[in-house]
């Protein structure tokens, strides 16, 4: 089995363009592709108008800041309310997945990190079965997603689809459940076998008693009094009447570095390299404690940085189903409002492994190496179809426009096929036979008298046929799997 090694150099220091690293479409994508879903060629053009750092204040502003969707009109239904719960539950959770679905399109960077959150905090929808709590948990997830860890991880822990996923709801005084004390630690703040022990475990399950109040299906869950233990704990050495929050309190406290080291290193090999540089993350880890543990100030701090600038950072990372298939309509600047596109996106990704409000375990979906496999290959190629040519058929000339925006000489195939290469590939090709193959493909049937005459150009009729059989072409290729 190969080693993962990350070779990327440089430091925390904002990244300043020059003749070796330019500020060029190469590096814009980079960044719009790990702050989200990509760019299109125009937004590229835009990007690199602007001083990168700037531009990175700007896209995480204007995330932080994003009002949060309108709540659903099912956002407080319980069980009572409605005519048929089995039959009226599965519309609503389509109608949110692909609610979500558009807005990672729109929204980039706000709905990249809620999907990274969603797979740190997971539960799944399969097992409390209520609309309104997964209306609820994704809620806190858009809301906490750049602000304050340390309430964000209080308010996840409360939420109605965490109480009954980890078994809050069941923890009570007389009978306590060590189930969400366990993964608090292992899982949301510490990391496994980092600064806790079991007897902490124990103690802090019964810290968190309490959250019982459970009055029918699908209604909030509240705090009871008569289900929390009040009596002395000792945890991590300390010894007092410990409840929900000074829990939390005392976590936040005690631990900082640990949570803080941890947290910085998942998110460095999430929006990074898979690979981390523990010198990165301990700079990270300390600008988190710096900031009380804002998230703002950790992704400020990394993504205008040299570092994540590096042309080793590049390319690194393999797309999640999810991401490959909305980057592919969002860099494109593909129409992807229609429902049954939407859908068809939610559908194929759960097919690949990546089922939305569905990660496969408490620990989440693994990423990276495991989204590939001989199985999931052929069925990320033939996803890529279903966008391709659904596309194609409905809206053709789309692909002519992309055309027109990548390629500055209209009547040149090797221009136009090598400028559509570029873009859907982080890194480009390495061989120029690969090049060659592409253009070759570009071509198509179209006689070579025409190219060579300069008889062909943008405007032929079948130009949206073979930018579509080029993107196919590519979409095959082992480098399109990576951003």
């Amino acid at each position: 089995m190969n080693t993962l090694v990350n070779c990327a150099v440089g430091t925390l220091s904002v990244y300043t363009p020059s003749a070796s690293k330019p500020w060029d479409r190469h590096r814009a994508q980079h960044l719009f592709r790990r702050m989200g879903f990509g760019a299109k060629p125009t937004e590229i053009e835009a990007a690199l108008k602007r001083k990168p750092a700037e531009l990175v204040d700007e896209l995480i502003s204007g995330a932080f800041n994003l009002a949060l969707p309108p709540a659903p009109t099912w956002a407080n239904m319980q069980y009572s309310d409605y005519q048929n719960f089995d039959q009226q539950i599965g519309p609503q959770y389509i109608e949110w997945t692909t609610r979500w679905m558009r807005d990672m399109y729109k929204n980039g960077f706000r709905e990249k990190l809620a999907l990274f959150w969603h797979n740190h905090f997971v539960t799944q929808a399969e097992i409390y079965a209520c609309p309104s709590y997964l209306y609820a948990y994704h809620k806190i997830l858009q809301q906490f997603c750049l602000g304050d860890f340390k309430a964000f991880v209080k308010a996840i822990g409360t939420t109605p689809a965490m109480l009954i996923y980890l078994n809050g709801v069941q923890n009570n005084r007389f009978a306590p459940n060590e189930n969400y004390a366990r993964e608090l630690y292992e899982l949301f703040t510490l990391g496994r076998d980092n600064g806790y022990t079991q007897q902490d475990i124990v103690e802090s399950a019964r810290a968190l008693t309490g959250w019982n109040g459970f009055t029918a299906i699908c209604a909030p869950i509240g705090f009871t009094n008569l289900g929390f233990d009040p009596g002395n704990k000792t945890i991590f050495g300390k010894t007092a009447a410990f409840n929900y929050d000074t829990l939390h309190d005392l976590l936040f406290q005690e631990r900082a570095v640990q949570i803080s080291t941890y947290i910085c290193r998942k998110i460095y090999r999430h929006f990074v390299h898979p690979e981390a540089d523990e010198t990165i993350v301990a700079g990270l880890a300390k600008t988190f404690r710096d900031n009380n543990f804002q998230i703002s100030s950790v992704f400020r701090q990394l993504l205008k940085s040299e570092h994540f600038f590096d042309e080793e950072v590049i390319g690194t990372i393999i797309k999640s189903p999810i991401d490959m298939m909305v980057s592919f309509f969002r860099q494109g600047g593909f129409a992807f409002e229609v429902q049954e596109t939407t859908l068809g996106v939610v559908y194929l990704a759960g097919e690949l492994g990546q089922q939305i409000f569905q990660p496969v375990d408490v620990a989440g979906w693994p990423g990276n190496r495991t989204w590939l496999s001989s199985a999931t290959l052929t069925g990320r190629w033939a996803s890529m179809d279903f966008g391709l040519y659904g596309l194609y058929n409905a809206e053709p000339e789309t692909y002519r426009e992309l055309a027109k925006a990548l390629s500055p000489k209209h009547n040149d195939p090797i221009i136009t096929a090598r400028a559509i290469v570029d873009f859907w590939l982080p890194r480009g090709l390495f061989r120029e036979a690969d090049y060659e193959s592409a253009i070759k493909t570009f071509k198509w049937e179209v006689p070579e008298t025409y190219y060579t005459s300069g008889s062909w150009n943008l405007e032929w009729e079948y130009v949206p046929a073979q930018v579509a059989l080029l993107i196919q072409h590519i979409s095959r290729l082992p480098e399109f799997q990576l951003t």
